[in-house]
């Protein structure tokens, strides 16, 4: 055993020998989490899916957990996005209560922190706890099951609609200790039902901190969810997360991944499309500045016929950044008629970034319509200097085309708090005179001239 893994081990018996007694069940995932995580170790480049990504500053890190939710309101407050939602918080890790808002939530909605989930009724969660992401995926997500406790559980009613968004608000404090969370999310949509959910990571400048996350969303038939994961953690914080999201039929799915923070950050989403009329969209936009490090590695599972998926990435990389797309579409036999479209687009501000990319399509059926295509490129000069003669600082010009660039995944995006914490990371604060929306359609139509 490497002096990393039995570090982390060691944390591990430390926790566990301070818990309360659990169920059977949850003992036996938590021991099968450690056997594999030790067996696996923490991955390194000579593995293909990580040949871009060095996790030596996760693995060398020394974290302690957290013990405790204390935060102050007013910085909270600072951090948290301006909506009007239903509101779980977590700070590194630990669920806060005072920073919550849960006493509205409408009927045949099941919001709550998992360990209260637990607690009330361990069995119904215990069935798709760990179904779609198990042990075997990683070792981030062996290490995450090793260590599971705390995170949301949403289940909704079937035909229920939810009017407000519900935001899982994950905080990261600045402190002489570094701390590691290991946070797991389980959303359950039963038939027709609708909503929207903003998972939204932040910290407080200066924070160094590692979340090790697990997210596995289940989707009956005709449920519809928009997922919004808005990422601007501290350039400090390191970010490694495992999605697996399940479709019955006719269900729909869209993805924001939005990654504009973190030092270190690792996104794996994995979509199976298992009902015929399963729509998944997945629309992604990450930002690097620095020596940030962005990876996004996606896979779509057509299992059934009549499926369908569209996905659009962007990244925008200046300083050292380092961004990684790794997108594959997969076509089962007998999945015939579906639809699978994918495309990854990069801008590089500086001559320094680098972008590493790789759309796949491996198709096992005839009768399908696919595609995907990849490509990287600087700013328009040109575009630069036309839009400067017009009386706009070349600082301000750059933010627009920039924005432009960003267009196609931004105007998707619904929600203006979202939209606005975005534009504001990849353009900078532009004069209140301009009409953003009109400067970036001129934008747009000098770099198509």
């Amino acid at each position: 055993m490497s002096e990393d893994v039995k570090t982390f081990l060691d944390r591990l018996a430390e926790r566990n020998a301070a818990r309360e007694p659990e169920p059977t069940w949850i003992a036996a995932r938590r021991q099968a989490g450690a056997a594999r995580f030790e067996a696996m170790g923490f991955p390194h480049r000579r593995v293909e899916a990580w040949k871009y990504t060095d996790v030596r500053a996760i693995a060398r890190g020394d974290f302690s957990l957290a013990r405790d939710a204390e935060f102050s309101p007013a910085s909270a407050a600072a951090l948290t996005l301006p909506i009007e939602a239903h509101r779980l918080t977590f700070v590194d890790g630990v669920f806060a209560p005072a920073l919550s808002r849960l006493d509205e939530l409408p009927g045949g909605v099941a919001l709550m922190p998992l360990s209260a989930a637990l607690e009330e009724n361990h069995e119904a969660v215990g069935g798709p706890l760990g179904r779609l992401t198990g042990v075997e995926f990683s070792s981030f997500a062996a290490l995450n099951t090793a260590f599971m406790e705390e995170g949301a559980v949403l289940r909704l009613a079937p035909g229920t609609v939810v009017e407000k968004p519900i935001v899982l608000q994950f905080l990261s404090r600045a402190g002489e200790q570094a701390v590691m969370s290991h946070p797991r999310i389980l959303i359950q949509m039963a038939g027709r039902s609708e909503a929207t959910v903003i998972e939204h990571h932040v910290g407080e400048e200066g924070a160094a901190n590692f979340t090790n996350l697990v997210e596995e969303i289940i989707l009956e038939r005709g449920a519809i969810l928009n997922h919004y994961k808005l990422q601007e953690a501290s350039l400090q914080d390191l970010h490694v997360a495992s999605l697996h999201m399940e479709q019955a039929r006719d269900s729909r799915y869209t993805s924001f991944n939005l990654n504009l923070g973190g030092g270190l950050v690792r996104n794996d989403l994995v979509a199976e499309l298992n009902g015929e009329g399963a729509e998944a969209n997945l629309y992604g936009l990450f930002y690097g500045q620095g020596r940030q490090h962005v990876d996004n590695h996606t896979l779509v599972n057509h299992n059934a016929p009549r499926t369908y998926s569209k996905e659009n990435y962007k990244g925008i990389l200046d300083d050292r950044a380092h961004g990684v797309f790794n997108g594959k579409v997969m076509v089962k036999r007998d999945s015939q008629q579906i639809e699978g479209y994918q495309s990854n687009a990069n801008l590089l501000l500086s001559d320094r970034a680098e972008i590493d990319t790789k759309p796949e399509l491996e198709i096992y059926a005839d009768d399908v319509k696919c595609s995907h295509g990849s490509t990287t490129g600087q700013l328009d000069e040109e575009a630069v200097f036309a839009l400067r003669t017009r009386g706009i600082d070349e600082q301000t010009a750059r933010g627009l085309l920039t924005l432009a660039f960003a267009g196609e995944v931004m105007d998707q995006v619904a929600l203006d708090a979202v939209a606005e914490r975005v534009e504001l990371a990849v353009a900078g604060k532009l004069p209140e005179r301009f009409n953003l929306a009109g400067l970036v359609e001129a934008a747009v139509a000098l770099n198509e001239e």
